[in-house]
């Protein structure tokens, strides 16, 4: 009976020591923590360009000023402020100082004289009245400018290119042009100015577009040039990483369900979607990290978004 209570006792007493000894393991074992990540795989049928943007402001190169061709009285006036008018179009009548003063009696006196004294004022060119400065029964002298007329023919917008980039842009080319509206125009390249801005070193193209497209002048737009264009393999833009020096860059790759590498990368020219990715031995196949990327380790443990 006494033996049988001190094998009872070394029983409970090793039971309680291993009870012990494995709260104790689990203690000390510690919780692997996985983060969360989506991921996506290389394209190679992605079209990525390397485009320089620039500004583009619509502009009136040439503007017509209206003179008087007598000095006298304004009759009428058949045009106003931001009408649109024709090469030709009459837009002023003057009567002389003399033949309002003589006409009448003049045809009174002799009825075959048809005296009046009367001329018109037409326009140069086909545009928009852009000023406007005398109504009808103002005085003018000869040679006073009665309006200003914008020659339509010579709409366009015009764009400073850096002298680099003046290969991109020869005459006859056609480019697209962005406006704040969100319209697209079509234009082509008309005219190189022969000279640059000796500061910027730029040099002025002149882009016109389809005639009888209204649009107002000094309207500031949107024309890009394609320096570089490729459809090689590409990665998300969100996928790649770099250092604060944005010297060397790398993507996470994983290479199982849990585990993401640091995987190194040569990147080429991008876009606001995709990433070139030159140079590196990326298949198709290959699990990338796209979102949860920032701050991984090398050999980190994460967790597939499902």
């Amino acid at each position: 009976m006494k033996n049988s209570v001190i094998i009872i006792g070394l029983f409970t007493a090793f039971l309680s020591c291993k009870k012990q000894e494995t709260t104790t393991t689990d203690a000390e074992t510690p919780k692997i923590t996985k983060t969360p990540v989506d991921i996506a795989y290389p394209v190679d049928t992605a079209s990525i360009s390397d485009d320089l943007v620039l500004n583009a402001t619509s502009s009136y190169l040439l503007k017509s000023d209206i003179k008087a061709n007598t000095t006298g009285y304004i009759t009428h006036v058949n045009a106003k402020l931001a009408d649109r008018v024709g090469r030709g179009q009459v837009l002023f009548g003057i009567q002389t100082k003399e033949a309002r003063a003589l006409g009448n009696t003049i045809n009174k006196l002799d009825k075959s004289f048809r005296f009046s004294g009367n001329t018109q004022v037409t326009s140069p060119s086909t545009g928009y009245i852009d000023m406007l400065n005398h109504q009808t029964g103002d005085y003018v002298l000869d040679g006073d400018v009665l309006a200003s007329v914008t020659d339509l023919s010579s709409f366009g917008f015009v764009m400073n290119v850096p002298y680099e980039y003046n290969q991109m842009v020869p005459v006859g080319r056609k480019l697209n042009i962005d406006l704040p509206d969100g319209r697209t125009l079509t234009g082509t390249v008309s005219k190189v100015m022969p000279s640059v801005d000796i500061a910027a070193q730029t040099e002025k193209i002149l882009v016109k577009v389809q005639d009888g497209i209204r649009i107002p002048e000094n309207l500031i737009a949107k024309i890009s040039l394609t320096k570089h264009k490729t459809t090689g393999i590409a990665v998300p833009k969100s996928a790649v990483l770099s250092d604060e020096t944005q010297s060397s860059f790398w993507i996470m790759k994983l290479i199982n369900d849990t585990t993401a590498v640091k995987f190194p990368i040569n990147k080429g020219i991008e876009n606001d979607k995709w990433v070139e990715v030159k140079d590196s031995n990326i298949s198709l196949k290959d699990r990338i990290v796209t979102s949860g990327n920032f701050g991984l380790s090398d050999t980190a443990y994460v967790k597939i978004n499902r």
